[in-house]
Formats: C-alpha cells, sequence, structure tokens
C-alpha cells in the first residue's frame, strides 16, 4: 500500500468500543479523501472495523494482523 498516511493512531490496550469510537472522532476532523493508519489490540475491533467502514461509505484500504495487534487504513469518504 502506497497511500499517504496524514493521521496516525495507537489505541493499543483499549477495548471495544473504544478503538472505534476513537477512530470516527479523528475521521470527523479530517477531509475527504485524507488517511488514518489507527493500531489496536482489542480482536473484537476488527469486525468492528469493517462493519463501520461498510455502513459509513469510508474505505477499508488495509487491514492486517501482526504480532497481536490489528492495523487499519482507512481513507475518508
Amino acid at each position: 500500500m502506497n497511500a499517504v498516511i496524514n493521521v496516525e493512531l495507537d489505541l493499543s490496550g483499549l477495548v471495544c468500543p473504544l478503538p472505534l469510537l476513537k477512530t470516527k472522532q479523528a475521521l470527523n476532523h479530517m477531509q475527504s479523501g485524507q488517511v488514518i493508519k489507527v493500531l489496536a489490540t482489542d480482536p473484537g475491533s476488527e469486525r468492528d472495523f469493517q462493519v463501520f467502514a461498510e455502513q459509513s461509505g469510508n474505505k477499508l484500504l488495509e487491514l492486517q494482523q501482526l504480532d497481536g495487534q490489528f492495523h487499519y487504513t482507512l481513507q475518508k469518504s
């Protein structure tokens, strides 16, 4: 993935619903087309981020799990 990251959030250690809530708050301050990268450790966040992207129209560019950490890259619609 070669997208320019505009905002990075490390939400490690937070549990549902905080990773998604904090991501939504950050997206509210971003412009359309900007990209946010989120790190989370809550296993439930994987489904949350997929459903959120589908319902909100924001594009989930990347979802990876590395060493117990989830990496999400979203582009604001």
